[in-house]
């Protein structure tokens, strides 16, 4: 009874971690990043381009590491160059939110000057 009792525990422990393992955050994109972006340390300029089948809607916001915005372009284009001239060296968190105005991935990037 007791070998029973061990082996169903395993069994059970096993199908729950392989579940944890495979569930997915439904605010990301399950099948990898809608957005990329380049180059990561930026000096100067940092583009985002769109990975998969591009829709108009979608909103980048970058954020300073302390919560100040810095730049906002509703209606992306396919590729999207920020000029960093106004960015200070640090660190700095983009939001991509889509037409509902809902966050569907982030990220962050260094500027490095």
């Amino acid at each position: 009874m007791k070998k029973t009792l061990l082996i169903t525990s395993i069994i059970l422990l096993t199908t729950v971690f392989a579940q944890a393992q495979t569930r997915t955050n439904p605010i990301l994109n399950a099948v990898g990043p809608i957005i990329r972006f380049y180059p990561n340390p930026s000096t100067s300029i940092v583009n985002f381009d769109f990975q998969k089948a591009y829709e108009k809607g979608y909103t980048i916001q970058v954020y300073s590491f302390l919560g100040k915005k810095m730049y906002e372009k509703i209606n992306a284009d396919q590729r999207t160059s920020i000029n960093l001239s106004d960015f200070n060296r640090g660190v700095y968190i983009y939001q991509l939110r889509n037409k509902a105005g809902k966050m569907v991935e982030s990220g962050k990037f260094q500027v490095s000057k």
